[in-house]
């Protein structure tokens, strides 16, 4: 079965949320590649944080149940980007028998978009025992 998510944010709202709180933001979403590739740019910390809200989506948690942590967009030189799932991620990818996760990511001056499609043996909810 297919699962999806999807999600927009507006990179001023970032910007925003960055000059307010800085750091402990960034520390508290951002794993510390992350924070390394984007370089403090707000376009690419807004797609990050809509790529995050999508798998969460996805997996059927919205932005409870996993950790901003847990879930992780990885850019290798010349690839396009990937997820990486681990710890709370990980652990309910493994309770829905998710699959591999794609993304897609892009910005406008305005807004950052991300989609992510992957495939689950049971959808995005968790099964009964």
């Amino acid at each position: 079965m297919l699962v999806t998510g999807v999600d927009i944010v507006e990179i001023s709202r970032i910007r925003k949320i960055a000059e307010q709180y800085g750091v402990r933001f960034f520390r508290r979403i951002f794993t510390e590649r992350e924070l390394a590739y984007c370089r403090s740019r707000a376009p690419q910390l807004a797609t990050r944080f809509a790529a995050k809200e999508a798998v969460m989506k996805a997996m059927g948690t919205g932005t409870h149940g996993v950790r901003w942590r847990d879930i992780e967009v990885v850019r290798e030189a010349g690839m396009a980007p990937a997820i990486q799932l681990h710890s709370t991620a990980m652990a309910r990818g493994k309770r829905i028998g998710l699959g591999h996760l794609a993304i897609s990511l892009s910005h406008s001056k305005q807004y950052a978009v991300a989609y992510v499609v992957g495939e689950s043996e049971h959808g995005n909810l968790v099964p009964s025992p």
